[in-house]
C-alpha cells in the first residue's frame, strides 16, 4: 500500500561534473518506489517536449553559437515549463519529486561561472518557478579533476564540460558558496565510495521525511 503524505516534497541533487547526481538520484528513487513511497524523478534540462528541443540546443549542438544570456534564458524556459507541466503537479498531488539539477545549478554555472549578474539571473529564476525552491538541496561534492574524468570515462563531454577547468573550480565554489548561506536548505556531501555517499545521501532524505510527517 502507497504512503500518503500531506503534501508533496521537492528534492534536488545537484554538484559538478562528474558527482553522481544522476546514479544517486536513481538509487534513491527505486528505494523509495519500494517503500511505497509516492515518488518521480526527473532532471533539467530537458524531461519535457520542450526542454527536450532546449537540451539538444544548451548541450549538444555545438554548431549553435549561444551567447551568455541566450543561454541564461533557454535554462530558465525549460525551467519554467518543467515547473509547471511536471513538478508543480507531482507535488501537489502530494508526490516526493527528485530533480537531478534545479536552480542552483543556474545560479553556480552561469552566475559564479561565467559571472551573470546574480540579482538578474535570481529575478528571471523566480519568475520561471513562480517562486518554488526545493525543500531539501543534495550538493554532491567532488574534486574538479576528478569529477571531470569521471563524466567523460563512458561517453562524449557536452557543452558543458567542455569548457575549461578554471570555469569548472568557479562553479564549484560557487555551489560551495551558496550552500554555506543556504540556511541549512542544502546540504554538502563529500562524494567518497558510492556506498558512503548514498548512505549519507539517504539519512538526510529519509530525515526529512520523518520531519515532514511529524510537522503534517
Amino acid at each position: 500500500m502507497a504512503k500518503k503524505l500531506k503534501k508533496g516534497i521537492f528534492i534536488t541533487f545537484e554538484g559538478p561534473e562528474g558527482s553522481g547526481k544522476s546514479t544517486h538520484s536513481k538509487r534513491l528513487f527505486g528505494e523509495l518506489r519500494a517503500d511505497s513511497y509516492p515518488v518521480i524523478r526527473t532532471s533539467e534540462p530537458g524531461d519535457t517536449p520542450l526542454g527536450a528541443r532546449v537540451r539538444e540546443i544548451l548541450l549538444k549542438k555545438d554548431g549553435i553559437k549561444l551567447g551568455q544570456y541566450a543561454e541564461l534564458f533557454l535554462f530558465e524556459a525549460d525551467r519554467a515549463q518543467h515547473v509547471e507541466e511536471v513538478i508543480r503537479p507531482a507535488l501537489k498531488a502530494g508526490k516526493i519529486v527528485i530533480c537531478d539539477r534545479f536552480n542552483t545549478a543556474t545560479f553556480a554555472y552561469q552566475g559564479y561561472g561565467l559571472g551573470l549578474d546574480m540579482g538578474l539571473i535570481r529575478k528571471i529564476d523566480s519568475a520561471a518557478t513562480s517562486g518554488l525552491q526545493p525543500d531539501l538541496t543534495l550538493l554532491l561534492d567532488v574534486n574538479v579533476s576528478t569529477g571531470l574524468a569521471r563524466a567523460g570515462k563512458d561517453r562524449a563531454a557536452d557543452r558543458m564540460e567542455k569548457r575549461g577547468t578554471n570555469f569548472h573550480e568557479k562553479v564549484r565554489k560557487g555551489y560551495l558558496e551558496l550552500a554555506a548561506s543556504s540556511g541549512g536548505k542544502m546540504k554538502v556531501i563529500k562524494v567518497t565510495g558510492k556506498a558512503r555517499t548514498y548512505a549519507l545521501v539517504r539519512k538526510e532524505v529519509y530525515g526529512l521525511i520523518e520531519r515532514h510527517k511529524r510537522a503534517g
